[in-house]
């Protein structure tokens, strides 16, 4: 199972790219998916720097920057990196520090909920997009 979800976010498949982000349903509770993605980032070995509580903060200003729009009922972003990875991906170019740290997101909205990261762009930083694959992938099979 594993390996087929890690496959099609590889893959890129049309069902899970929307524009620069890479998603993937979660059948389960926010709480859940929450949970799954935070155990699935410390079992590969890896500390989470900060959780951004991003759909607080969006349903908390919206009536002051004039919108009444439900973006997500929740969202939450987990921060980190990966010392082995980032020194891979900023050795073979310095200026890869442009994309860490990391963050693999949580969020539901009225289609349910969903976890995903930014797509990277290709040559090395294709190391990390497949570390973020591996890890929503271990969060949704679990």
């Amino acid at each position: 199972m594993k390996q087929t979800i890690l496959a099609i976010l590889l893959g890129l498949g049309s069902a899970a790219h929307a524009e620069t982000a890479i998603t993937v349903p979660f059948d389960g509770s926010f709480d859940d998916a929450a949970f799954a993605v935070e155990s699935a980032i410390v079992g590969k070995g890896l500390v989470i720097d900060y959780v951004s509580h991003t759909g607080e903060m969006l349903n908390r200003t919206g009536a002051d920057v004039g919108s009444d729009a439900e973006l997500f009922k929740e969202a939450d972003i987990f921060i980190f990196c990966s010392a082995v990875v980032s020194r891979e991906v900023m050795e073979a170019d310095p200026m890869n520090i442009a994309h860490c740290p990391y963050g693999i997101f949580v969020a539901e909205n009225a289609e349910g909920v969903m976890i995903g990261y930014r797509e990277y762009p290709a040559g090395e930083m294709q190391k990390v997009q497949a570390l973020l694959a591996d890890i929503v992938a271990d969060a949704v099979e679990n």
